[in-house]
């Protein structure tokens, strides 16, 4: 189990296609900040239907969206 599974189950209940989390957002759902690791462990949101979009240095926000079943 992943350190990020909280994440990846909150953006799998909420369900929207696509959802911008603050990093202070994502704080409050971990119980701590993202770190490097979070590039590696990214590719496990595909498990829970979702895939991580822009990651924003700048703005401090991480895209979520949902994939598109065929």
């Amino acid at each position: 189990m992943s350190k990020y599974n909280p994440l990846w189950e909150f953006v799998q209940k909420e369900g929207k296609s696509q959802m911008k989390l603050s990093f202070d957002e994502i704080r409050e759902i971990l119980g701590m900040d993202i770190d490097h690791s979070f590039l590696n462990c990214k590719k496990e949101l595909a498990e829970f239907g979702y895939q991580v979009g822009k990651i924003s240095m700048k703005e401090k926000t991480v895209t979520f969206k949902k994939i598109d079943s065929v």
